[in-house]
C-alpha cells in the first residue's frame, strides 16, 4: 500500500522533463545575476564581443546565401532556370552589368530580406522530399511556382525590379517608339513591370503569353488615348497627312 503511494506520488517522465528544464533555466539565471554583480565591466566587455561575433555570423550567413553559387548548389535550380537564366540579356550583356539571382528575388530592405530568408525556409522541404528533383516534375510545376513570383512582384510593384529600372530614370526620347509609349501610358495606368514583362529571364509555361503592353485591355486603352497603330506597329501605314499649302 505505502509503496503505491510512493509509486504515485512520483512524477513521471513526461512531467518531469519540463521541470528540469525550468530548474536548468533558473540556475543559468542566477548564475548570470551573479557574475554580471560581481565583475560588470568583464561581463559587459564579454556580452559585447558576443553580440559583434553574433552579428558578423547573421551578416555573414546572408551574405553567402545571396550568391548564385548557393542558389545553384541544388540541382534542382542548376539543371532548370539557371540554364534559361544563362541565356538572357541579365547574364550577358555588352556592358557586362549582371543581374545575380538575390537581385531579382531577394529584397535589399534587411527586414523585408530576414522574412523573405524565413519564407524560403519551406523550399528546403520541397527539395527533400523530391517535389521538383526532375526536369519532368518541375515542368509541371512550373506555372504554379511561376504564379507565386509574379504575385509577390505585383504586390511589392516590382520592388526588385525598381532596384535597377525606374520609371523615373527613364529617357523616353532613347527608347523606341512603342517601348516609349508604352511606358508612359503604363505610368498614366499605374501598371508594374511583371505586369507587361513575365518570362524576362526564364522559360514561360506552356500556353502563357507575355503581353508586353499588347493585351486586349491595352489596346482598348490606346485606343481612348487615340494613339496609331504605327507608334508600336512600325509596318502599319502611317495616316496620310495631306498639304494643302496654307
Amino acid at each position: 500500500m505505502v509503496q503505491n503511494q510512493v509509486c504515485n506520488n512520483m512524477p513521471n517522465n513526461n512531467q518531469s522533463s519540463p521541470i528540469l528544464y525550468k530548474v536548468f533555466l533558473q540556475r543559468i539565471k542566477y548564475k548570470l545575476q551573479d557574475l554580471t554583480s560581481r565583475f560588470p565591466y568583464r561581463m559587459f566587455f564579454l556580452f559585447f564581443v558576443l553580440g559583434i561575433f553574433l552579428w558578423g555570423g547573421l551578416n555573414f550567413t546572408l551574405a553567402q546565401t545571396n550568391t548564385i553559387d548557393f542558389c545553384i548548389s541544388c540541382h534542382e535550380m542548376r539543371n532548370t532556370v539557371y540554364q534559361e537564366y544563362k541565356q538572357t540579356i541579365h547574364y550577358t550583356n555588352r556592358t557586362g552589368v549582371k543581374a545575380k539571382c538575390p537581385d531579382c528575388h531577394v529584397p535589399k530592405e534587411w527586414h523585408r530580406m530576414i522574412f523573405r530568408k524565413i519564407m524560403a525556409s519551406q523550399e528546403l522541404f520541397y527539395a527533400l522530399t523530391g517535389s521538383i528533383d526532375t526536369i519532368d516534375k518541375f515542368q509541371k510545376k512550373r506555372l504554379i511556382l511561376a504564379n507565386k513570383v509574379w504575385a509577390s512582384l505585383k504586390a511589392s510593384d516590382s520592388r526588385e525590379c525598381r532596384n535597377c529600372h525606374n520609371f523615373k530614370s527613364m529617357n523616353f526620347s532613347l527608347q523606341q517608339s512603342r517601348s516609349k509609349n508604352v511606358h508612359q501610358l503604363a505610368q498614366e495606368r499605374k501598371k508594374t513591370c511583371i505586369d507587361c514583362h513575365k518570362g524576362i529571364a526564364h522559360h514561360l509555361a506552356e500556353g502563357v503569353v507575355a503581353e508586353k503592353g499588347g493585351s486586349d485591355e491595352d489596346h482598348e486603352y490606346y485606343e481612348q488615348k487615340k494613339k496609331a497603330c504605327y507608334l508600336c506597329h512600325p509596318d502599319m501605314p502611317k495616316p496620310i497627312e495631306e498639304d494643302w499649302g496654307f
